[in-house]
């Protein structure tokens, strides 16, 4: 017999390993705990981040710092949530468990435009509870019943609280009901109604109102929509639109139907099941109860009893109440409901966490104020064109968003056309909001919210608006040639935008009486009403809103004696080179100037 000759087997390949699951750890969490949830035990972890020199005891937090160590310990990525990320990723980790949850809905639109009466319209034939006699105490939000179906109305005072809300994170609304006056058509506040709500990303319902006066003219409000780019289905495009009459009370019932549509069609889904989460909508201190809070459930059911975390406060639910001022004895995803309980006044935008015990809600509430004393609040950092090339060169950039405020509409409209076409294959312009007149406090937060630069064209804003633009981290600059507004983009998607011309209030006088001074010429008498007046100043001389001189400092006078500082409530004298014409009542404003190089 011929032996058959073998061949060699190849050697097994050796399986790929998959690498570990990434460990989530929860903020304030001890390394005790850590340990149990990385199932090791904890005093050899802690051993072990000794000899890589991080120094925590099993009953130590958990910090970032120890992020590094832990994950090279362990094998695997380690993340630190806070603990309302940590019980979204729970509710949501779990979709047989979702449920379609009632649309929670805000009414914005410019005013005058029935945005109230609409609200009271549907409020007064629709509540939830027609027993209590139509009383509604303001919560801040309330719910209706329309085919058996539940709506949360949000009763927000307007589109700043709308873009405050969002600019903390908190994305409460699920559908924008924009109220137009069909015999005024869109007006200011509607477009800026529209860049809010396309900021935030939530679909619009166009709710035309006042169709029952003589003058109204739907097809002209559709009209004008088509130039802000909402196209209503009328016109082939994808937002729904109903004609209403608030006064009269008129197809009410189409525009809720149509509310209940468009939120089957987005498929508005939440876990109602485990600790309830939400967002703090307002909060008050009241004379007899303390600190309140409205709050609007995202997932889970809220019960008395119920301890619980919201931003640096924390609680335990003593007593929950509706808009009626009623008892609750549990609420659901999208219900809002008052909160007794809390240890101090909340801010609104903050989550709301119900949490193990109330320890466990006093040590995350702690923990938070002991971080903010050790470091400054971190803040988004938002684009500025210094460091625009930078960031399109690191490939993280793909779109620089602008809002656009000028003098007068029709240079608005010039720079609409123009920025867009400065795009690059690299770099796309957006523009998310355009109107003219001064920078506003909303035009900041939407800024803010949309992580936009401003652009002032013949428009400065005020020191009340800079000390805004700085506490949100949002860079404004101002032109008053549009050549030099669109150079400076241009350099800056190039990386080679100059210094800039970095302006720091100082403050404002203003001018009580002019005096003539044989050989001295024309002083200003003034009373300082803001922060202080220094004799190396640059100022410019503001008569209304108009800018009629700028210039520096001459002279500064305090009782007869030249002084370097003058600060508010005090009189001084201010003299200016080659000018006479002071008249009482102007306002002298005082800067200073320096240049920023890029960073």
């Amino acid at each position: 017999m011929v032996k058959k000759t073998q061949t060699p087997s190849k050697p097994a390949e050796a399986a790929p390993v998959k690498p570990r699951p990434k460990l989530i750890l929860r903020e304030a969490m001890p390394l005790k705990a850590a340990a149990a949830r990385a199932k090791v035990g904890p005093k050899d972890l802690s051993e072990k981040l000794r000899a890589k020199g991080v120094l925590l005891n099993p009953q130590d937090i958990v910090d970032e710092a120890a992020l590094p160590a832990l994950s090279q310990i362990l094998g695997r990525p380690v993340e630190l949530v806070t603990i309302e990320k940590e019980m979204e990723m729970q509710a949501l980790s779990k979709p047989e468990e979702l449920t379609n949850h009632p649309p929670v809905v805000t009414i914005m639109g410019h005013v005058d435009h029935g945005k109230t009466t609409l609200l009271d319209a549907i409020r007064s034939s629709h509540l939830v509870d027609k027993e209590s006699g139509g009383i509604t105490q303001h919560i801040g939000a309330y719910r209706v019943l329309h085919n058996n179906r539940a709506i949360t109305f949000i009763d927000t005072p307007g589109h700043e609280a709308f873009t405050q809300l969002r600019a903390r994170g908190a994305k409460v609304t699920d559908i924008v009901i924009l109220v137009i006056a069909a015999d005024d058509g869109v007006m200011a506040q509607t477009r800026e109604a529209i860049n809010h709500a396309k900021a935030a990303g939530v679909p619009l319902i166009i709710a035309i109102n006042k169709v029952d006066k003589p003058e109204a003219n739907v097809d002209r409000v559709k009209q004008q929509l088509s130039k802000e780019g909402i196209l209503v289905e009328d016109y082939g495009g994808d937002v729904i639109s109903v004609e209403v009459s608030a006064k009269q009370k008129t197809r009410i019932n189409d525009l809720l139907d149509m509310i209940i549509l468009l939120s089957d069609m987005l498929e508005i889904k939440a876990n109602p099941k485990g600790r309830a989460q939400g967002i703090v909508l307002e909060a008050r201190l009241d004379s007899k109860k303390g600190p309140l809070a409205t709050v609007v459930i995202q997932h889970g059911a809220l019960l008395p009893g119920d301890a619980f975390v919201s931003g640096m406060t924390y609680g335990k639910v003593h007593a929950l109440f509706d808009e009626h001022g009623k008892a609750l004895l549990k609420a659901g995803p999208s219900m809002p409901a008052e909160v007794l309980g809390f240890a101090e006044v909340p801010l609104a935008g903050n989550m709301f966490q119900v949490v193990e015990d109330t320890e466990t809600a006093k040590m995350i509430a702690e923990h938070r104020r002991s971080k903010v004393k050790k470091e400054e609040p971190a803040k988004t950092e938002h684009i500025t064109l210094d460091d625009l090339f930078k960031r399109i060169k690191g490939g993280d950039f793909k779109e620089l968003p602008l809002l656009l405020k000028g003098d007068v509409q029709g240079s608005v409209e010039v720079l609409m056309e123009l920025l867009p076409s400065l795009s690059s294959d690299k770099v796309k312009i957006k523009i998310v909001h355009a109107a003219s007149g001064n920078i506003s406090e909303s035009d900041v937060l939407l800024a803010s919210a949309s992580n936009a630069v401003v652009i002032g064209y013949n428009v400065k804003p005020t020191p009340k608006i800079q000390a805004l633009a700085k506490a949100e981290s949002v860079e404004i600059r101002s032109y008053r040639i549009i050549y030099q507004l669109t150079e400076d983009i241009k350099k800056a998607m190039e990386g080679l935008l100059e210094p800039v011309i970095k302006e720091t209030y100082l403050g404002r006088a203003e001018v009580r009486k002019v005096f003539q001074i044989p050989r001295v010429g024309t002083i200003a008498g003034c009373l300082v009403v803001d922060g202080r007046i220094t004799r190396n100043a640059e100022v410019r001389f503001l008569r209304g809103i108009e800018v009629v001189l700028k210039t520096r400092i001459a002279s500064l006078k305090h009782l007869k004696e030249n002084v370097s500082e003058v600060k508010k409530d005090y009189e001084c004298g201010i003299g200016v080179e080659k000018f006479k014409d002071f008249l009482a009542g102007d306002v002298i404003e005082a800067f200073l100037t320096e240049k920023v190089k890029p960073t």
